[in-house]
């Protein structure tokens, strides 16, 4: 039942550009039925209309929980759900400098956002006895970025929470997993000062960024059928920074 992209329905946070637009190409590329979840309604009709018919666009704040809820009532229960949705908030500069409530605003979008769509989702797939859920973290959660207090410690919350949902659902059918990615060439990242993706670029032992095609491959496989016996964990697509 679950062996074929064409039989899946397939929901993505973050939808409208960047990692979460082109996991969604991917998955409509492979026949899959895909559910694209953003608060940006022009650029999200501009995704559908590229896309075609096996898109839907759906608006939602996933960081206001009433939104999820009702959003995720609208449409079938998910077999996969891949949390793209981040934002960086202001970076390149100290975390005593910073300004809490930008700090918790990132927090809503990054973790909270990811950790509500889970806990919309996560009962649908264990009735059913399958599920992949991938967060997508950052290589800033696992080692802290300079500056970047508020990006850095909300995607160590997503890893932690990855390790706690992984758990739960272990033997279930269902898996939890995170990325965390070093610099993805995507819009967000063009729009950080140019000092803060050099200070994180010069730590990759590449030397480049990772592209889109790159982390969608990953992507695929971890959501896959075939990656049945990893959950809790953080994968890697840093260009061996992380190193564990």
């Amino acid at each position: 039942m679950h062996q074929d992209w064409k039989t899946q329905h397939i929901v993505i946070t973050g939808a409208a550009s960047g990692l979460g637009r082109a996991i969604c190409a991917r998955f409509v590329i492979l026949g899959a039925s895909v559910r694209g979840i953003d608060i940006d309604k022009d650029q999200l009709e501009e995704v559908q209309a590229v896309l075609g018919k096996k898109f839907a666009p759906e608006i939602c704040d996933v960081a206001n929980w009433d939104q999820v809820v009702q959003v995720f009532s609208r449409f079938p229960p998910a077999d996969v759900l891949v949390n793209c949705a981040g934002i960086t908030g202001r970076t390149n500069i100290k975390s005593h400098e910073t300004d809490p409530a930008e700090v918790e605003r990132v927090f809503r979008v990054n973790f909270f956002g990811s950790y509500h769509t889970s806990k919309v989702v996560l009962p649908q797939m264990l009735s059913h006895g399958y599920g992949r859920l991938l967060h997508i973290a950052s290589i800033a959660g696992k080692e802290g970025n300079a500056g970047m207090i508020a990006y850095s410690a909300s995607k160590a919350a997503v890893i932690g929470m990855t390790k706690v949902q992984g758990k739960e659902v272990a033997g279930t059918g269902v898996t939890v997993n995170a990325l965390a990615p070093a610099v993805i060439e995507t819009p967000m990242v063009h729009a950080l000062p140019d000092q803060q993706v050099k200070y994180m670029t010069d730590k990759i032992p590449m030397g480049r960024c990772g592209s889109l095609d790159e982390l969608v491959a990953m992507v695929e496989f971890i959501v896959s059928p075939g990656c049945s016996f990893t959950t809790g964990f953080t994968f890697d697509l840093t260009g061996g920074r992380a190193t564990y």
